[in-house]
């Protein structure tokens, strides 16, 4: 069902893209919008047992766009690093490719917001406040990964 990838000696390993997954911060979540068009949308997210996890609004296009098609695609980089050349740079990246829900089990919602959290504030009190005030005013979304790649990049 998903392509190969094209060019294979390029082609990270599994465990290489988990760690990518787990080390990044932001990378593009691509969902099928309004009238057919993609709708890409940079987002925070914490991958989690073959699943990536991201907070949202309550509505908006991205919901809309999940409730018309589940399926996504995710793509995150590494940080660049430069070549010994001095113009061009290494990095490596992820895409992958799965269905999206949003999490309706109010502990699972909270447990994967404290995952979040966690991820992104410098301490579990600013998380629990952060979920205290917040949390109601939320989404949380699953993507549940299908297939994944990830390859090296020598970018000229």
């Amino acid at each position: 069902m998903f392509r190969k990838m094209r060019r294979f000696k390029q082609q990270l390993t599994t465990e290489e893209c988990e760690q990518i997954l787990r080390e990044g911060k932001r990378g593009v979540l691509a969902l099928s919008g309004d009238e057919g068009y993609p709708y890409a949308v940079p987002m925070d997210y914490v991958y989690d047992s073959g699943c990536l996890y991201f907070h949202s609004a309550l509505q908006g296009h991205k919901i809309d766009a999940i409730r018309s098609c589940d399926k996504a695609s995710f793509n995150v980089l590494s940080e660049p690093q430069a070549a010994d050349d001095g113009w061009s740079y290494f990095f490596d990246s992820v895409t992958l490719f799965g269905r999206v829900r949003v999490i309706t089990d109010e502990a699972q919602r909270t447990d994967k917001l404290r995952l979040l959290g966690n991820k992104y504030f410098p301490s579990e009190e600013m998380t629990e406040s952060d979920i205290r005030k917040n949390a109601a005013r939320c989404a949380v979304l699953e993507l549940k990964i299908e297939h994944m790649t990830g390859k090296h990049v020598h970018e000229r």
